[in-house]
C-alpha cells in the first residue's frame, strides 16, 4: 500500500466535485478569518476543532460560516488563486469542475444581516470577474485548468433559484459548463427546481445537482426524471434501490463519490458501509471526488486511496479511476486528451 500511496500521490488527476469555499485549506480560511474577524477561527490549530461535525446540519453551520468570510472580489481572487495551486500543487490535479455559489456572496438580502454577522454583498459582474482572473492566472502558474458549476443552495429556496439562474444565464463567466443543486435535502424537495434547471439547460448548461446523500432514492429519481440530471453529486442511498442501480448503469449515468465526505456528514456510518464497490459492481460509472477536503480532513489523494481499499485496487485500477474521471468531465477534448495521455505516461513510467 505504501508504494500504492506513492502512485497515487503523483498521478495525474481530475475532480469535478468540489465546493468552491469547501476547498478552502486552513492556510486559506485563517487568511480571510484575519480579514473579517469573528466566529471563525483565525488560527490553524483551532480550525482542526472547529471542522469537526456532529451531524449534516452542523456541517452546513460551519460551512455558511465560511462562506460569509468571503466578503469581497478581492476576497473571491485569492480563494480561488490559492485553492488552484493547492489542487495543482499537493494534489496534482491538472483539471477540475469547481461548484460555486455565487448567491451566497452576490445576495443583496445580506445587507439586512445584523451588524457584525455578515456584509453588503457584491456585485455579480464583480464576482465573476475575480473569478475568472484567478482562473486565468492560475492556467498560467499553476497548470490547472478550471470550469464552474453555479449552484442552487437548496435550503435558501426559490428565491436563491431565482438568482443563480439569473447569475448562471446572464451572467455566466466563460468557463461556466454546469448549473447544480446543493445544500441540505431534507425538506427541500428537487422538483421544485424543475423549472430553474430546464432553463439551465436551454442555456447549454449541463444538470448537475447533488442528490440522495442525506435521503432516500426517490431524491435521486426526482433528480434523474424532473430535473434531468446528467451526473447525480454523491447518490449514496442508491444503493437502497435495484431498480435505480441498474437504471444508472443502463444509462451511464455516473455518481460523483466522495467518502470521506459521506462519513464525516454521517450519510454513512462507516468506510466499511460505503456503497462503493455497490456501484461499480453494478455497472454504473464512478467518479472519485473529495467534496470539501479541508472541512473533512481529507485530499483528493487519500480519496483514492480509500476508493483503492474499497475496490481492491492496484495502480493500473487507480489509474483507470484517473482516465474515468476525465471521460466523465465536460473538459474541453483537447485537455481531455492531454490529460489521459499524462496518466498513461505516468502509468507506465514514461
Amino acid at each position: 500500500m505504501s508504494d500504492l500511496k506513492t502512485f497515487i500521490a503523483g498521478l495525474p488527476k481530475a475532480e469535478l466535485h468540489v465546493h468552491h469555499v469547501g476547498s478552502a485549506s486552513p492556510r486559506i480560511v485563517a487568511e480571510l478569518a484575519a480579514r473579517h474577524p469573528g466566529v471563525v477561527p483565525a488560527d490553524e490549530e483551532l480550525l482542526k476543532d472547529y471542522f469537526t461535525f456532529s451531524d449534516f446540519a452542523h456541517f452546513i453551520e460551519v460551512y455558511l460560516s465560511v462562506v460569509d468570510l468571503v466578503r469581497t472580489p478581492e476576497d473571491i481572487r485569492y480563494l480561488t488563486y490559492e485553492i488552484a495551486r493547492d489542487l495543482a500543487q499537493t494534489q496534482q490535479v491538472r483539471y477540475a469542475e469547481l461548484t460555486c455559489t455565487p448567491y451566497t456572496s452576490v445576495r443583496p438580502d445580506l445587507a439586512e444581516r445584523p451588524a457584525g454577522t455578515g456584509h453588503t454583498g457584491m456585485p455579480i459582474e464583480a464576482y465573476t470577474e475575480a473569478l475568472e482572473d484567478a482562473r486565468v492566472g492560475a492556467e498560467r502558474d499553476f497548470g490547472i485548468t478550471l470550469r464552474w458549476i453555479y449552484d442552487i443552495p437548496g435550503e435558501a429556496g426559490l428565491p436563491a433559484a431565482d438568482a443563480t439562474l439569473t447569475y448562471a444565464v446572464d451572467h455566466g463567466p466563460e468557463a461556466l459548463i454546469g448549473f447544480g443543486l446543493g445544500g441540505p435535502e431534507v425538506g427541500v424537495p428537487r422538483p421544485q427546481f424543475e423549472r430553474y434547471f430546464d432553463a439551465a439547460r436551454a442555456a447549454g448548461l449541463r444538470s448537475l445537482p447533488h442528490a440522495g446523500e442525506t435521503t432516500g432514492p426517490q431524491t435521486i429519481w426526482d433528480a434523474l426524471n424532473v430535473l434531468k440530471a446528467e451526473r447525480i453529486g454523491h447518490g449514496t442511498s442508491a444503493a437502497q434501490d435495484p431498480d435505480l442501480l441498474a437504471h444508472l448503469a443502463e444509462h451511464r449515468i455516473p455518481l460523483e463519490v466522495c467518502p470521506s465526505s459521506n462519513i464525516a456528514t454521517g450519510a454513512v456510518a462507516t468506510l466499511a458501509e460505503h456503497p462503493l464497490k455497490t456501484f461499480v459492481d453494478a455497472g454504473i460509472p464512478v467518479t472519485i471526488n473529495s467534496d470539501d477536503p479541508p472541512m473533512f480532513a481529507t485530499t483528493l489523494n487519500q480519496e483514492y486511496e480509500i476508493a483503492a481499499d474499497l475496490l481492491g485496487l492496484d495502480a493500473a485500477g487507480v489509474a483507470g479511476l484517473a482516465r474515468a474521471a476525465v471521460d466523465l468531465s465536460y473538459a474541453p477534448e483537447a485537455v481531455k486528451t492531454r490529460l489521459n495521455s499524462e496518466i498513461a505516461a505516468y502509468s507506465t513510467g514514461g
